[in-house]
C-alpha cells in the first residue's frame, strides 16, 4: 500500500477565512493548514508512488501529468489569494510528513516573513504587448504559362509586394517596442515592484503575433483597480499593437528579495 507524503503549496500569514469546502489540489486531495512559528503552511496528501524522487523524476517528462498537477497547484494558490496574500511554494514541493514542513518552516522563518511582508496586501498583474501585423498575403510567385516565362516586371513586382510586407512589420514591431516602453514605465509607477519576464517563444504562445513586452507588477490591491483601467485605456492606442492583462495572481514573480530590483 502506497504512503503519502506532504505537499506544500503556500506559506501565509495567519488568516481568518475558511478554505473553500470543495476546494481540492494535487491528486484530488482536499489542503489544509499546518501552523507553526506563527506561519500556516497550507499542504495536502501526494502519493508517494507519485512524488517520491524516481516517480516525480519520470512524471516531470510527462506533459500531461505536469500540466495536471501545475493546474491543480495553482488552483490552491489562486483559492488562497481571495482571502489573504500567500508565499507560493515550488510546484512538487514535498515533505515525508508534518514534521518535515515544520522543520522547513523553522529553518526559513525569517526568509518567509521577510516575502510574506512584501506581499501583504497585494497581488500579481500581468501585461504582455503584442506586435500584431496581418500583411496581406503576397501575390503569386511567377510561374511560366503556357511554356513561356513570366515577363521581368512580374518577378519586380512580386519583390515589391515582399519588401513592403517586411517594411510594415519592421513598423509595427518598432512602435510597438515604443508603445510598450511607454506603457511600462507609466504602470511602474503605480505598482511597488515590477519583474520582467522574457518575452514569450512564438513557437510555444497560444497567442498570434509577436510578444514585445512580458512583465509582471506587485501592485496593492486597493490600487489594482485604477491599474486595470490604466492597462485598459492603451488598447486602442496604437493598430496592430495588442495588450493583455491577466490576474489577479499571488506573488509568483515577487517571492524573492530581489524582484523589483
Amino acid at each position: 500500500m502506497s504512503t503519502d507524503l506532504c505537499y506544500v503549496y503556500a506559506v501565509c500569514h495567519p488568516f481568518d477565512a475558511p478554505l473553500q469546502a470543495e476546494l481540492v489540489g494535487v491528486e484530488g486531495r482536499p489542503p489544509r493548514l499546518l501552523r507553526h512559528e506563527g506561519l500556516i503552511a497550507v499542504v495536502g496528501a501526494a502519493p508517494e508512488a507519485d512524488f517520491a524522487e524516481e516517480p516525480l523524476r519520470a512524471h516531470l517528462e510527462d506533459l500531461d501529468w505536469l500540466t495536471a498537477t501545475a493546474r491543480a497547484h495553482e488552483a490552491v494558490v489562486a483559492a488562497l489569494t481571495t482571502v489573504t496574500s500567500p508565499l507560493p511554494l515550488r510546484l512538487a514541493t514535498v515533505f515525508r510528513d508534518d514534521s518535515g514542513v515544520r522543520s522547513m518552516m523553522q529553518e526559513e522563518r525569517a526568509r518567509f516573513h521577510s516575502a510574506l511582508g512584501r506581499l501583504a496586501g497585494r497581488v500579481e498583474w500581468g501585461v504582455k504587448v503584442y506586435a500584431d501585423a496581418a500583411p496581406t498575403p503576397p501575390p503569386p510567385e511567377p510561374r511560366s504559362v503556357a511554356g513561356t516565362s513570366a515577363g521581368p516586371g512580374s518577378g519586380r513586382a512580386y519583390l515589391r509586394s515582399r519588401r513592403a510586407q517586411r517594411d510594415a512589420l519592421d513598423d509595427t514591431r518598432q512602435r510597438a517596442e515604443r508603445f510598450a516602453e511607454r506603457l511600462h514605465e507609466g504602470l511602474s509607477r503605480h505598482a511597488v515592484a515590477t519583474r520582467p519576464h522574457p518575452p514569450q517563444n512564438p513557437a510555444l504562445a497560444r497567442a498570434s503575433g509577436v510578444n514585445i513586452l512580458n512583465s509582471a507588477y506587485l501592485v496593492d490591491r486597493t490600487a489594482s483597480e485604477d491599474f486595470i483601467e490604466r492597462v485598459d485605456g492603451t488598447k486602442d492606442e496604437e493598430p496592430d499593437v495588442r495588450v493583455e492583462l491577466t490576474g489577479p495572481w499571488a506573488g509568483y514573480s515577487f517571492t524573492m528579495e530581489e524582484a523589483g530590483r
